[in-house]
């Protein structure tokens, strides 16, 4: 009878620590969930200064207006864009599924133009910058594998690899996440070299209106040199945004009403 006991308490922690520890698809998908699903809406500024190889800088300015229609699903985005002069009026425009590629649009206000984005488009550049359109709505989880590298008592750490590797620059990336937020708050991508060639940070975060939230982030490329960061302001979250806004009319229309945004 001893024995018995003595292995019942043994069978007992393992199966806590096994727990204690989510699959690392979960541990994705709420990564994914803290970092564009927050609230059902929400809506920020964002001022992006983006800094080449040879030192000179550019700055954007642009709103982003998001809605949920699934938590992990479906999801609209549109981001409006007000400086530079020369960007002034050009318009993203993002229709999120879970099923098939986003559907993602570029207005350009000089050309009166709207620009489908296509889907081996999604990871170059995004207006000039070092992040990519896909940077900006997110990668579906659903196109990786993930395998856990690392657990401490603040972060994961966990290996991404494309299914389907002829259709991205990568062949792997590893992103280490945030315990207590969930947020991810490094990615490095690596070439078939194994070097690391690309880095995303968040290199400050808040909690607003109650949601882990990214304030500061930049994309380094480590290959070439240059960077650039973005920073957000006047970010709220349930605004009961409506649903006709996320639609072709205010790429050459914007909702004024929701992008007029001012210190106090």
């Amino acid at each position: 009878m001893k024995p018995l006991l003595m292995i019942l308490p043994l069978l007992l922690t393992t199966a806590a620590v096994a727990q204690q520890t989510p699959e690392p698809k979960a541990i994705i998908e709420q990564a994914e969930l803290a970092s564009y699903y927050a609230g059902d809406d929400g809506r920020s500024a964002a001022r992006m200064l983006i800094t080449d190889a040879q030192g000179r800088k550019q700055m954007r300015q642009f709103i982003i207006l998001r809605k949920d229609r699934e938590d992990g699903g479906a999801q609209d985005m549109m981001v409006f864009f007000s400086r530079p002069s020369d960007v002034r009026g050009t318009v993203f425009r993002v229709v999120k599924h879970d099923d098939r590629d986003d559907d993602r649009w570029l207005y350009l206000p000089g050309l009166d133009l709207v620009k489908r984005i296509s889907a081996g488009d999604k990871r170059t550049s995004f207006v000039g910058s070092h992040f990519f359109y896909e940077d900006v709505s997110g990668r579906n989880p659903d196109l990786d594998t993930f395998r856990l590298l690392e657990e401490t008592d603040d972060h994961y750490r966990l290996e991404g690899s494309p299914k389907k590797p002829e259709d991205v620059e990568f062949t792997r990336y590893e992103v280490t996440i945030a315990k207590d937020s969930m947020l991810p708050v490094k990615i490095e991508f690596f070439d078939g070299k194994e070097q690391p060639y690309r880095r995303v940070e968040a290199l400050e975060t808040d909690t607003i209106d109650g949601h882990p939230t990214v304030t500061h982030s930049r994309v380094q490329d480590l290959r070439n040199g240059g960077e650039t960061q973005m920073q957000f302001r006047f970010i709220s979250y349930d605004l009961g945004l409506p649903d006709d806004i996320f639609s072709e009319r205010s790429l050459r229309n914007p909702p004024r009403e929701w992008l007029n945004l001012r210190d106090d």
